[in-house]
């Protein structure tokens, strides 16, 4: 899951990329409203709305207009009705006053990104990857032509890899598709994808990218 966060207090913003990057989110730190708009595509941007170069507000209106699905959280120290008013309106998705508690802060991103997980548009025809055949509709799964047996959290972590074949999904949005939370038990995840191999046959088909997640592989 990765996360911009635009915080022009550069200690500030080191920490709080510190704390980020601790519960498992890829992290990239911008100073400016400029560099802001200049950076990478992300699922969520937490904005500070004082920023040297522009107004944050232009910066989550600009954001907005390019992503619709794009989660954004204003993290700022204004306060009053009238600023939360104007931040919602142009386009933020939920408005934190400074200061506040990483939990809270964690409870709000991981409330947001469900939502957005939700609203993001999923294709839901037929999928053929390799040797294996999924179908979202009637969530049935063939590997060589032959039925599997999956359990509901087996079929959707498959079906959440098939939708991005060859493409490394890290942890966080596979736990965030599947549970819609980017938190649980120790080791769940990789249970799951332990006994979902073994229901393929074919261990090598889910991949390990050591440091990232899983990827489904594509021949």
């Amino acid at each position: 899951m990765r996360i911009l966060l635009v915080e022009d207090d550069r200690r500030v913003g080191a920490v709080m990329t510190t704390m980020l990057q601790r519960r498992g989110y890829a992290v990239e730190h911008a100073a400016t409203a400029t560099a802001a708009l200049e950076a990478a595509p992300c699922d969520l941007v937490l904005l500070d709305l004082n920023l040297p170069d522009g107004d944050g507000l232009d910066v989550c209106r600009a954001l907005r207009s390019r992503n619709e699905h794009l989660g954004i959280i204003a993290v700022t120290a204004r306060g009053e009705e009238r600023d939360r008013v104007t931040g919602l309106r142009v386009g933020a998705d939920d408005y934190v006053v400074k200061p506040f508690s990483m939990a809270e802060l964690q409870a709000r991103i991981e409330a947001l990104l469900r939502r957005t997980v939700r609203q993001a548009p999923v294709a839901v025809g037929i999928v053929e990857v390799g040797p294996v055949r999924i179908d979202p509709a009637a969530r049935t799964v063939l590997m060589h032509g032959e039925p599997v047996t999956l359990t509901r959290k087996e079929f959707d972590i498959l079906s959440s890899l098939a939708r991005q074949p060859g493409v490394a999904l890290t942890r966080e949005r596979i736990m965030l598709d599947v549970w819609q939370t980017t938190w649980s038990g120790k080791h769940t995840l990789e249970v799951h994808v332990a006994s979902l191999r073994a229901k393929l046959g074919d261990p090598g088909l889910v991949e390990t990218v050591r440091g990232v997640g899983y990827r489904l592989r594509t021949t």
